[in-house]
């Protein structure tokens, strides 16, 4: 009797093997519920398209049939099947119980642990601080800036964003360390209309910072089921862990700080209508604006941000080359949405990322949409603007931004 397939999780992480010698998909889970990578061979990258919950295991024996030329292919078929179970790829309760354990283990937690070190910087302190130090100094460092109120860095790998990096944290001087450093980042994997919110401390190698737990009671309280507490994806989001990284490296590491993760608005850019048109935003937009209109000068803004992802590995039909063909008009387009920016002109930005789509996947537009409605007084400065191929046909595109009050009527209102 014929057996469903289990269908293949559609919040996977899909890219060409960067292996020479095996071709084929790699998949990966960025929710780290597994720890398993996989590559598929080419041949058997067609069948994947079978574990979608109503073929069965008939289809997928004759598929590879007809691909292979060869009938006794049972083996192959369970092969692929455990395979993908065993990752915990597949929609079944192999899944379920990893998903189970790790929001559990992350609620039980007391903090919220590093998780890209010893892979996208030094897991050691010491090591960590020389490498921050070489990160931050090589000549190009910004001018420390009085009466900032934020500023945007990137997200991307500190190697490939240095000198965004430099431009952004080289503003900041001893006069900001004592604010509480309210962290917006992108929400790579939550709900999209929805903000991710905990109380744990964020441990790093140089020591925890702690999060304002007062201010995150006032959002819960004020926004309700806007917000998602204790979101998982803290764990396994990277946005907001890098900021944390420098900052410390700044201002030590006991450092006061917000994080907050910001869904992907979804709903608007598909939809159309403003993201406040969505109770839960306009809940929390309203409850992020009182608290920073009650703390004013206590706090201090840093958005973690990427802009345009082009490429094979983000879905285009084309190689992307940082600075050269393609990039060249993304660019311009990156500089017009960047212009809306700089004015603090909210609506019109967010036309922009609106139009066919977000067709560039600007990764930081809800960051920087959320703290424009939340600060509408704020005007931008691009302290800089870089292109990075995160692998041969890929590019991400990022900047350094600083934010001042502007005391006249703000574009955004």
């Amino acid at each position: 009797m014929a057996e469903p397939l289990p269908r293949l999780r559609l919040n996977l992480e899909f890219m060409p093997s960067p292996v020479e010698e095996r071709p084929g998909l790699l998949i990966r889970d960025s929710y780290r519920y597994s720890d398993m990578t996989l590559i598929i061979p080419p041949l058997l990258v067609q069948c994947l398209t079978l574990f979608d919950g109503e073929r069965t295991d008939l289809d997928l024996h004759q598929a590879l049939a007809e691909l292979t030329g060869d009938i006794q292919v049972g083996d192959v078929a369970k092969s692929l099947v455990d395979a993908l179970s065993q990752a915990g790829f597949l929609e079944n309760e192999v899944y379920q119980q990893l998903r189970e354990g790790k929001h559990r283990a992350f609620a039980e937690a007391t903090v919220r642990e590093a998780t890209l070190d010893g892979s996208a910087y030094p897991a050691e302190a010491t090591e960590l601080r020389t490498w921050l130090v070489d990160i931050m100094g090589d000549g190009h460092v910004t001018q420390p800036k009085s009466d900032l109120i934020g500023i945007a860095a990137p997200h991307v790998s500190p190697e490939g964003g240095r000198q965004s990096y430099q431009r952004a944290y080289g503003c900041l001087n001893g006069e900001y360390s004592n604010r509480t450093f309210v962290i917006l980042g992108t929400s790579h994997y939550g709900d999209p209309n929805r903000f991710g919110l905990t109380r744990k401390p964020f441990v790093t190698p140089l020591g925890t910072a702690s999060t304002d737990t007062q201010l995150v009671d006032a959002l819960e309280r004020e926004a309700g089921p806007a917000v998602s507490m204790e979101d998982y994806c803290h764990s396994v989001e990277h946005s907001i862990e890098f900021q944390v990284v420098f900052l410390q490296h700044l201002f030590g590491p006991e450092i006061r700080i917000l994080p907050v993760l910001c869904g992907s608005f979804a709903k608007s850019i598909y939809q159309g209508g403003l993201p406040e048109d969505d109770e839960s935003v306009r809940r929390l937009l309203g409850a992020l604006g009182e608290v920073a209109a009650r703390e004013g000068n206590r706090l201090f803004w840093v958005l973690g941000i990427d802009l345009a992802h082009m490429g094979r590995r983000y879905g285009d039909k084309f190689d992307a080359h940082a600075g050269k063909k393609e990039m060249l008009l993304v660019e311009e387009q990156d500089r017009d949405r960047i212009g809306r920016i700089v004015e603090g002109d909210a609506q019109g930005f967010w036309e922009r990322v609106q139009k066919y789509r977000d067709n560039l996947k600007w990764c930081g537009a809800t960051a920087l949409y959320t703290f424009l409605r939340t600060v509408p007084a704020a005007r931008a400065e691009l302290l800089h603007y870089d292109q990075w191929n995160i692998d041969p046909e890929s590019v991400v595109t990022f900047g350094a931004f600083a934010f001042r009050r502007y005391s006249g009527t703000a574009a955004s209102q």
